[in-house]
């Protein structure tokens, strides 16, 4: 029987169909990926299988008594708690069962009653099935994979950066171990040794689960089936990433003939009826008629709007835009052991790699003169013009539309340069009349790539752009970088994405 199984799925948001009659299964042994473009419907998909929306029809039906376990990037966390008592409430219901086993002796002390006794050995022998005794040693080993470890484990959650908690709340849902797991975007926040250690651990996870992500490396590295949202159906795809891209790429392509032909079909048809249906052949074209008002209609193929842009460029006679000059970054200490010597010239495309919370953020904020530094710094040319990308998604006010934020901050801009930097985007003129809040963390992503098409530069900080972006986006994205006669700074934890040799040197930060 399986986990899971959807049936007649139909979901609209505003005027646009999401997914509409689909169905899918999830079986005990699938390790499930989640692909589609920006804005189809994946995280909306993930809130009805977790019970969070109601969907516009259909039904969503969970295997009787299966704990599933959902990835929430907001789930509360209470100031004060440290990320050790965090992550162990992963196990409150055994800490209530040490509980209750330390009141049965306490019981027992006073009364001598055999049978709080014999109660207490039952409650104990639970415990020690459950590894309650090796609680610790667990939460340890999970939150060096993810990077906590490093960051003590008296560490105050409330104190956490955006990444730094989305990890914590990963690796409890992780140490509860649900029979399925449901992760929207777990790799977001994580770097490449981290990605690689929930690689290992998704591999040998013995349940199912069921993952959205656009880190397609990330995803082929981890998946046994596919389910591809495109053009308001769900389609579920048997075996890795690349099978169901290429399977995906075979369908269209049959879909695409079979159009061609019904098309020709009903055009030869449709001259038949308009020569004849006055004529002697009127009783066939009257049955020809009939024939084509019974036949099932193809619907047009669709193509998904692509974004296609490029940054603009502000001419610079510079040969060299960025100098250090024993750069040492941080806060109250040092983050790194080392100091930087680095330099970018006119239309170089520099990497910044390095596990999260090494100090790549902090080293743009520094260059960028937001933070002073800890010692030595920087020359920036006297004609460098710079455009920065911040990583997280955060707005003067969510119930603006778009548009209405890229008008507040270009008032002299008109509104149609602006829905056409919207649209070059790719996002629809719906999307740009839609308030913030209510569009997906890639079509937030985008718009912020909009607005940089308003500010000429000749130095890029771009930290994790790549995050939300689907996989044709993150194209777009790397020509317009390729494209971009300046100098480029950059900060992605995708392997994938920094594939070919456009990339002129990479500073890595463990290294240094």
């Amino acid at each position: 029987m399986s986990l899971l199984e959807v049936k007649n799925l139909s979901q609209s948001f505003i005027d646009k169909t999401l997914y509409e009659d689909a169905n899918f299964v999830l079986n005990k042994e699938d390790h499930m990926g989640v692909t589609g473009q920006n804005g189809v419907g994946k995280s909306t998909l993930i809130k009805i299988l977790t019970g969070e929306i109601i969907p516009d029809e259909g039904q969503v039906k969970w295997q009787n008594r299966v704990t599933v376990g959902y990835l929430d990037q907001y789930a509360k966390l209470t100031p004060g708690l440290t990320i050790r008592e965090f992550l162990r409430t992963a196990f409150a219901k055994l800490y209530e069962k040490e509980a209750q086993l330390n009141e049965l002796y306490r019981k027992y002390g006073e009364s001598g009653d055999e049978a709080l006794l014999e109660q207490a050995g039952k409650v104990q022998t639970y415990l020690e099935e459950n590894n309650f005794y090796g609680v610790d040693t667990e939460i340890e080993r999970v939150a060096a994979g993810l990077g906590l470890a490093e960051l003590g484990f008296d560490h105050d959650v409330a104190k956490l950066s955006g990444g730094q908690r989305s990890k914590i709340i990963l690796a409890k849902l992780l140490l509860q171990s649900p029979q399925v797991l449901v992760l929207d975007e777990p790799t977001n926040y994580l770097d490449v040794t981290h990605i690689d250690w929930l690689v290992d651990y998704l591999n040998a996870f013995e349940g199912a689960f069921i993952v959205v992500s656009h880190d397609y490396d990330f995803l082929g590295r981890i998946a046994n089936c596919i389910i591809d949202i495109d053009f308001g159906t769900i389609t579920r795809y048997t075996g890795t990433l690349k099978q169901a891209i290429r399977q995906k790429a075979a369908n269209r392509e049959t879909y695409l003939k079979a159009y061609a032909n019904q098309q020709r079909k009903i055009a030869k048809t449709e001259e038949y009826i308009r020569k004849n249906k006055a004529g002697t052949r009127a009783k066939s074209a009257k049955s020809r008629e009939k024939q084509l008002a019974r036949m099932e209609i193809l619907n047009p193929p669709k193509s998904n709007k692509k974004a296609k842009f490029d940054f603009p460029y502000l001419a610079t006679a510079s040969n060299l835009l960025l100098q250090t000059q024993d750069l040492v970054i941080g806060y109250d200490h040092a983050l790194v052991k080392s100091a930087f010597n680095f330099s970018v010239g006119g239309n170089e495309k520099v990497a910044i790699t390095g596990f999260n919370g090494i100090g790549k953020t902090t080293l743009l904020k520094t260059l960028l003169g937001e933070l002073k530094p800890i010692y030595g710094g920087f020359d920036l040319s006297i004609t460098a013009k710079l455009a920065y990308f911040k990583q997280d998604l955060v707005w003067p006010n969510n119930n603006m539309t778009p548009l209405q934020y890229l008008q507040e901050e270009f008032e002299r801009k008109k509104p149609k340069e602006l829905r056409q930097a919207l649209a070059r985007m790719g996002l629809t003129a719906q999307q740009a009349m839609s308030p913030l809040k209510e569009l997906s963390g890639g079509e937030q992503e985008k718009v912020k790539l909009a607005k940089m098409q308003f500010e000429p530069a000749n130095l890029l900080f771009l930290d994790e752009p790549t995050n939300h972006l689907d996989n044709d986006t993150k194209d777009a994205l790397r020509k317009a970088i390729v494209n971009f006669p300046g100098g480029v700074i950059i900060v992605s934890h995708e392997r994938d994405f920094f594939r070919g040799d456009w990339i002129d040197k990479t500073i890595d930060l463990e290294k240094l």
